[in-house]
């Protein structure tokens, strides 16, 4: 007979233990640890199982006999972020917030597979009158295409090995289960085992899975990291949910680069690409004081995007620094920066800094575009020209040299701008020196380029 017992698993870190404990000593958060049924078989004895060698193969056998096509998802952005499209075996997992538009790109990428291979949505959070719904309102009538609604990993596994579909869509993976582990949906154990039976599903059939994951309020993808080791690629969906813009990036890729994104914007028809991103951004900007264009890479592709800056003389006794779209502690080393290294007194002023459409920007490259346009809302000044601006700073004002500059300095002058201000570097193309006009420090920048 089978015994039972019982474990507490962390539903943070998926740390096992044997008894109940109000914090985890594994990762240090309190209350994750979930009670969970075990069965152990008596019949088992303690022996392996009998196996069977394992058939093999001479790398150069593999890729002249199983020759692999990817499957085009239909939307340009979709197939530079996966690498050039679906590879058929692959396990890909997408993150995002809730309400993003996950299920909605999802359900139209499943649509244009339907195409070349019969394709299975299944959602384990709505009926199949919702997604129907929802297929009716993106304008959906591909009759490959084919809608279900179960939370039963079993039941999801036996479809894809029955080989009747190229790609399999799974709308969560946080509300499927196993029939053979007795936690509830969302648990560590779940998850986990519900993810290895889909993708050895997935692998033996040569059926591709698409999965979606839940993120945490931290934005971190929910569930134990054992999800993003075993999937082979992930993607995040970021972006506001209330507008703006929604970028793909891929974190994680075995078959491609990790260095792409793809820009989307929210319509009536569902998430929309968009082809010309840097122009919808500037195209209601009014050139003002603390207003910087900023050259920006979101991964291989250039983006313009604009800067805000609003500085105010304080009304309390401690100074105000909030920043949207560009990390907070970054903005305060640069003002730090600025009033050490030029003669801007800004120890009693309110600095606001915003970028423009919801981008989040992360790399260093935008340190120059901040730190002229506290300059330029400070003083009340302009800049000179149409310009645009990138740079690393460091915290003695040295501007230093960033990646992919002749990039930013052709997609400026593809827009019209007539100058673009950046650090001292060599550039390979000529005809991109007549509008570049490198400087050194920030306060010859600032002394250059703002205009009264």
């Amino acid at each position: 007979m089978a015994k039972s017992s019982v474990k507490f698993v962390c539903s943070n870190c998926g740390a096992q233990f044997a008894a109940w404990a109000g914090r985890c000593s594994t990762c240090g958060e309190w209350n994750t640890l979930t009670e969970e049924e075990i069965i152990i078989s008596s019949k088992s004895g303690g022996k392996s199982s009998g196996g069977k060698a394992l058939k093999s193969f001479i790398p150069g056998q593999i890729t002249k006999e199983n020759k692999v096509k990817r499957l085009a998802a239909g939307i340009g952005d979709v197939d530079e972020v996966l690498g050039g499209g679906v590879v058929p075996g692959s396990v890909i997992l997408i993150a995002g917030e809730p309400g993003i538009g996950k299920s909605t790109l999802l359900l139209d990428v499943a649509a244009r597979l339907s195409s070349q291979n019969p394709v299975l949505y299944v959602s384990g959070e709505e009926s199949t009158h919702q997604v129907g719904m929802r297929a009716k309102r993106l304008g959906i009538g591909a009759s490959k295409l084919e809608i279900a609604s179960s939370t039963s990993a079993d039941d999801i596994a036996a479809s894809i090995s029955s080989k009747k579909y190229g790609v399999v869509f799974v709308d969560s993976i946080q509300t499927m289960t196993v029939d053979g582990v007795a936690s509830s949906a969302g648990s560590v154990s779940q998850i986990t085992n519900s993810t290895h039976l889909l993708m050895n599903a997935g692998k033996q059939s040569n059926t591709a899975v698409v999965m979606v994951g839940h993120v945490t309020k931290e934005g971190n993808i929910a569930g134990p990291k054992i999800l993003e080791h075993v999937v082979d690629v992930v993607l995040n969906l970021e972006g506001d949910r209330y507008g703006g813009f929604k970028i793909l990036r891929s974190v994680k890729n075995r078959f491609g680069s990790t260095n792409e994104a793809g820009i989307f914007e929210m319509q009536e028809e569902g998430l929309v690409q968009v082809d010309n991103p840097s122009a919808s951004l500037l195209a209601e900007r009014q050139d003002s004081d603390g207003s910087v264009v900023l050259a920006t890479m979101q991964g291989s592709r250039p983006l313009l995007v604009e800067v805000q800056t609003l500085v105010n003389k304080t009304s309390y006794g401690y100074p105000k620094r909030a920043a949207s779209g560009i990390d907070l502690n970054r903005v305060n080393l640069l003002v730090a920066m600025l009033e050490k290294r030029t003669k801007l007194n800004l120890s009693e002023q309110d600095i606001y800094v915003n970028i423009v459409g919801g981008i989040k920007i992360n790399e260093p490259a935008a340190d120059l575009a901040i730190c002229m346009a506290i300059g330029s809302a400070s003083k009340g000044l302009k800049l000179r020209g149409k310009a645009v601006v990138f740079g690393e700073v460091g915290l003695s004002g040295e501007v230093r040299r960033v990646a992919f500059a002749e990039k930013r300095i052709a997609e400026a002058k593809k827009l019209g701008f007539d100058t673009v201000i950046g650090p001292n570097i060599k550039l390979i193309k000529k005809d991109l020196a007549s509008i570049y006009k490198p400087v050194s420090t920030v306060k010859d920048a600032l002394n250059t380029y703002l205009k009264k």
